[in-house]
C-alpha cells in the first residue's frame, strides 16, 4: 500500500520533485473562453500576488494557455485594480503588486520603510545615479566625474543599502572593480529595466541635471576630498 502510494507520486512528479507540466491543465478547453480568460486572469493574480520577487513573462506562460497573450491579461487585471490603493507594475524585469505612491505616508507610519532608501543623502543618489547612467563605472571614474574623491564609505553605503554591487573589472592598469547597479535598485525606483531610466538630455532640459556641472566637478561641493595619504585603491 505504501509503495503503491509512492508510485503514485512519483508519477505526478518528475525526477527532480516538481509536478509535470502534463499534469497542469493550462489550457482549459473545456471552459467557455470568458470562463477560460477569467480563470487565466485569477492564475496570474494570485501567483504574483503570492510571490515575493518579480514574477517574470516566463514563469507566467507556465500557468496559462499557449495561445493567451500575457500583455492583454496584464491590461484586463490591471483595469480591475483601478481605483484600488496598490497596482500591478513592471518592475525589475517582471510583475509585481505594489502599493500606489499617494499610500507611501501612511505605510511609513504604519510599518516603517527602507531605512536605506530613506537614509540616502543627496550626494549619494547623485553617485548612486551616475552609476545607474554610465556602468559599469570605477570609483576612480565616479571621482573624476565629480572632481572630488568618492569615498569608500559612500560606496559601502551604497552596497549595503543593496542598491549597487560590484561589475567586471575594469580593463584599465590595475583592473579595478568596477560597480553595477542591481535588481534591488530597480525595485526601489520602480523601474523595470535600465531602459526605463529618464532620457539623459531631458532631465538636462528639467533643470535636474547638467552635464557640464558634471563633468566639471562642482556638482557636489560637500563631498569632502580624503586625506592626500589615503592611497587610491579599488576595493
Amino acid at each position: 500500500m505504501v509503495e503503491s502510494a509512492r508510485s503514485r507520486r512519483g508519477e505526478a512528479q518528475g525526477g527532480d520533485g516538481r509536478t509535470n507540466d502534463h499534469l497542469f491543465d493550462r489550457e482549459m478547453d473545456h471552459l467557455p473562453p470568458e470562463a477560460r480568460w477569467r480563470e487565466w486572469m485569477q492564475r496570474v493574480e494570485a501567483t504574483i500576488f503570492a510571490a515575493s520577487e518579480p514574477v517574470g513573462r516566463e514563469a507566467l506562460g507556465r500557468i496559462v494557455g499557449r495561445s493567451c497573450s500575457i500583455d492583454l491579461l496584464i491590461d484586463d487585471i490591471r483595469e480591475e485594480l483601478r481605483g484600488r490603493p496598490y497596482d500591478l507594475v513592471a518592475v525589475g524585469g517582471g510583475w509585481k503588486h505594489l502599493t500606489r505612491p499617494a499610500y507611501a505616508d501612511a505605510i511609513r507610519a504604519a510599518v516603517g520603510g527602507n531605512e536605506f532608501a530613506s537614509e540616502l543623502t543627496q550626494s549619494e543618489v547623485l553617485v548612486l545615479m551616475c552609476v545607474a547612467y554610465f556602468q559599469p563605472i570605477t570609483r576612480a571614474e565616479l571621482s573624476s566625474f565629480f572632481g572630488k574623491e568618492i569615498s569608500r564609505d559612500l560606496i559601502g553605503h551604497l552596497r549595503g543599502a543593496g542598491f549597487i554591487a560590484s561589475g567586471p573589472r575594469s580593463p584599465t592598469p590595475g583592473a579595478p572593480y568596477t560597480y553595477v547597479t542591481t535588481k534591488e535598485f530597480l525595485l526601489e525606483f520602480g523601474l523595470d529595466t535600465l531602459r526605463d531610466l529618464p532620457d539623459f538630455e531631458a532631465l538636462e532640459d528639467a533643470g535636474l541635471l547638467s552635464k557640464e556641472r558634471l563633468l566639471a566637478g562642482d556638482i557636489m561641493p560637500e563631498f569632502s576630498i580624503q586625506q592626500s595619504g589615503d592611497v587610491e585603491t579599488e576595493d
